[in-house]
């Protein structure tokens, strides 16, 4: 007789960032779209209110602060003026929304729409759960935390032809045989980050992701006092000699944009 509780990898909520470069003389027409109502038919809450409760499915308005260049060129995101979040446990929901505010909006732009799944951790025991997840941030009012941060990246194939073993041990601190500290790893350089960053992980349904696409969708959230700290926690991971695994990391742009409550507010 053998055990058969194999862990479920499935995708437990799907998402999609809606990136919008409009034009100033069509952004009047931009806004009398009907994306609200489109949010409202298939149930979206708005997540400038998030409420208590974790709801089916959810939308977002995001205007634009500034965005920066990295490694991956992406220039749909990196220019963007706008980004609507979009998540359900639908992914035909999802899908739904991305493929009817494209039409809606087809006369003026085309969007770049950047989507994936979130699904259960992969290297994330009991300890490391209470370490990074248990007194984590939750996401809060708009008005509480109003910068997002939309971080997409990819892993090299170098990375991917690891067996997921060596994989793991990239995120844990590294000792000689002295038990002497050789770099922080992953978890202990984004370790400042865990009380007040919102965070949101959304993974391509294939590893490695398609050409084109990426292989990890992330997502921040947090109040204008720790903006700094989130780009802290940046550095730190960037930083090969303290988080080897960003050896293996190829990044798109960081775009930065600020949570308001309604579509029309996007372009003020």
């Amino acid at each position: 007789m053998r055990a058969n509780d194999t862990r479920s990898a499935e995708a437990v909520r799907h998402g999609a960032y809606v990136c919008i470069s409009v034009p100033r003389d069509a952004r009047e027409a931009v806004g009398a779209t009907a994306a609200e109502a489109l949010a409202e038919h298939l149930g979206l809450r708005n997540e400038f209110d998030p409420g208590r409760d974790e709801p089916p499915g959810t939308i977002a308005f995001l205007s634009r602060v500034g965005a920066t260049a990295a490694e991956i060129a992406d220039v749909d995101l990196l220019s963007a003026d706008a980004i609507i979040p979009v998540a359900s446990v639908s992914a035909e929901s999802v899908t739904e929304f991305c493929t009817e505010l494209t039409r809606l909006l087809a006369q003026t732009i085309k969007p770049r729409i950047i989507g994936g799944s979130l699904r259960p951790t992969n290297y994330t025991g009991n300890a490391m759960h209470n370490f990074a997840y248990a007194h984590r941030v939750l996401q809060q009012p708009g008005t509480v935390m109003p910068n997002g941060f939309l971080v997409p990246m990819s892993k090299t194939a170098g990375w991917w032809q690891k067996d997921w073993m060596e994989r793991h041990t990239y995120f844990l601190p590294r000792y000689d045989e002295s038990g002497h500290m050789l770099n922080e790893g992953h978890a202990l350089a984004a370790a400042a980050g865990i009380a007040c960053l919102m965070r949101r992980t959304y993974k391509n349904a294939t590893e490695p992701a398609p050409a084109e696409t990426y292989d990890f969708i992330n997502y921040f959230e947090c109040a204008d006092e720790d903006v700094s700290t989130f780009h802290e926690v940046c550095t730190a991971l960037r930083d090969i000699t303290k988080n080897p695994e960003w050896k293996f990391v190829r990044e798109g742009p960081t775009w930065h944009g600020r949570r308001v409550p309604t579509w029309a507010e996007l372009f003020g």
